[in-house]
């Protein structure tokens, strides 16, 4: 059944979800309990075992779910074997919502060995008492149909039933029962039958015995156990076959729960795949179903500081933006603001990496501080530049968040290397009278509803010359110094590096501080809690929170 807490449908109202402003949605489904574990086979005239029944079958398309709530699924288990001359089990019911299907009847055995009743009715035992018949299980109306009778004469048993047909009757001295057909679905885009029934045991009659198609498992023809059901198709076991010796049945196979909507996704839960427009959850093990909705997010880590003495720019911090990132009802996420590095001092001292910045399960890498002269940059989101006097790049790390630091000049006159930016590799140190160590330029998002470009790497410091002063990249990089002009800090809030240093000008100067925002649709209400202070704006179609500062969203 569903269940919805107080605090979930709090945390739902994020989006909307309230009682009185409910989203539902229409879905299919089909539930199929695990099947009947096979009857035990006795060795000599001891009888024929039953077939197990399959598990319930049941499926339509009329099911509404409430996004608000969460829903439990269980996926029932196949019932266990008879041994020796035992009964098979009864296979476990498969729930979800208000839908449960029962169990497959195990199969009979012995001398009062009636086929168990469940979704589909397990098979009869073969008598070895004169005039009696043991009868086959009854299935659960709508969900299968009954098991086969055993034979009298103590050989052959029934049947299990199957999802679309009942199992046969073991017939004296001429064959055992064949399980029942299950039933197909096109309910994950292919058709699949579900819910055979298991074919019956026997110990002297080599004819029969065969699962029904939809997993139903099988009776040898020469002496053995039986074959199980298959597992997630609800089919039920197969007897054993017993010349001599007892042999055990086969288990009941477990079953499954699907379902399926029109996309887009709406729950998150199952195995999601998808096929002709329509989103499908598939459980072959017991789980939940939890309403949920996708948002659009950019997080930006936090600039890195720049080197000292011909240092170079910090890089960038990383640059994450996408769409589709499911937040699950009844949650409460963290979000996390990296702040900027410190610039290097002390020549030749490096700058600081960036802080990282994270919403849920996305973390964006903190900048990689530039290089004193010398030394090389180090990695990031976006690299930092190397000092003067190494012509080497540093990569940035992890890949897909920003760009290389450049390599710093040829000598220790040139200028430190341009961190690198979102959208851009960091410039090479310059040599001589060329002064533009610039760094990589950032890459622009519109998520707030107006184009803004972020994460932009530090200039590089320029050693002993006053010409041009070496740029940050576009979105907030800090420029590099010269002999004239000192480094300058990234801009807060953009993720920039901050721009390297030079000797007659002191430090490298500190990265900006990252930006955390995320957008969904203004259909649906605002957050019922936050921390941080985000900037919250409603514009275009979308709510929008924008954190410059550590905080939280609940859902």
């Amino acid at each position: 059944m569903p269940r919805l807490s107080k605090i979930g449908a709090a945390a739902l109202a994020a989006f909307g979800w309230t009682g009185l402003q409910s989203v539902t949605v229409t879905v299919s489904y089909l539930v199929v309990a695990g099947g009947g574990g096979a009857a035990g086979t006795g060795g000599g005239s001891a009888g024929g075992g039953g077939g197990g029944g399959a598990g319930g079958f049941l499926t339509n398309s009329n099911l509404v779910l409430d996004t608000n709530s969460i829903y439990t699924v269980t996926v029932g288990a196949g019932g266990a074997a008879g041994v020796s001359e035992g009964n098979g089990s009864q296979g476990v019911n498969s729930v979800f919502s208000s839908i449960t299907s029962t169990g497959g009847g195990g199969g009979g055995a012995g001398t009062n060995g009636a086929g168990g009743n469940g979704g589909s009715g397990g098979g009869g035992n073969g008598s070895n008492a004169v005039g009696v018949t043991l009868l086959g299980g009854t299935a659960t109306s709508g969900q299968g149909f009954n098991g086969g009778n055993g034979s009298t004469d103590g050989d052959e048993g029934g049947g299990g039933g199957g999802a679309s047909a009942v199992g046969t009757a073991g017939v004296n001295l001429t064959s055992r029962g064949n399980g029942g057909a299950g039933t197909a679905s096109s309910i994950t885009g292919s058709s699949v039958t579900y819910g055979g029934g298991g074919g019956a045991g026997g110990n002297n009659t080599a004819v029969g015995g065969t699962g029904g198609a939809g997993g139903g498992g099988s009776s040898p023809n020469t002496q053995g156990a039986g074959g199980a059901g298959t597992a997630n198709l609800g089919g039920g076991g197969g007897g054993g076959f017993a010349t001599n010796a007892n042999q055990a049945g086969g288990a009941g196979g477990s079953g499954v729960v699907i379902i399926s909507y029109a996309s887009p996704q709406r729950f998150d839960g199952g195995t999601v795949t998808t096929s002709g427009g329509n989103t499908i959850h598939t459980f072959t093990a017991s789980g939940s179903l939890t309403g949920g909705v996708f948002v659009e997010y950019l997080v930006i880590a936090g600039g890195a500081g720049g080197g000292v003495s011909g240092g170079g720019g910090g890089g960038a911090g990383g640059y994450r933006t996408a769409t589709g990132l499911f937040s699950a009802s009844g949650t409460t996420y963290t979000v996390t603001v990296g702040a900027g590095g410190a610039g290097g001092s002390g020549a030749p001292g490096n700058g600081t990496s960036g802080s990282n910045s994270v919403f849920s399960s996305i973390t964006s890498t903190g900048g990689g501080g530039g290089g004193g002269g010398g030394n090389a940059g180090a990695a990031g989101g976006s690299a930092g530049g190397t000092g003067n006097s190494n012509a080497t790049a540093t990569a940035s790390s992890p890949a897909g968040q920003g760009n290389a630091g450049a390599g710093g000049g040829g000598a220790s006159e040139f200028g430190g290397g341009g961190g690198g930016g979102a959208g851009a590799v960091g410039n090479t140190g310059g040599s001589g009278s060329v002064t533009n160590p610039s760094g990589g330029a950032g890459s622009a998002s519109s998520i707030t509803g107006s184009s803004v470009t972020y994460a932009g790497g530090g200039g590089g410091g320029h050693q002993n010359q006053s010409g041009t002063v070496p740029a940050g990249g576009s979105g907030g990089g800090g420029a590099g110094a010269t002999s004239a002009a000192n480094a300058v800090v990234g801009t807060a809030n953009l993720g920039g590096g901050g721009g390297g240093g030079n000797g007659p000008n002191g430090t490298g100067a500190a990265g900006g501080s990252g930006f955390v925002v995320i957008r969904y649709a203004d259909t649906f209400a605002a957050a019922t809690s936050t921390t941080g202070s985000p900037t919250i704006t409603v514009a275009g179609g979308y709510r929008v929170y924008q954190w410059t500062s550590s905080g939280s969203f609940t859902f």
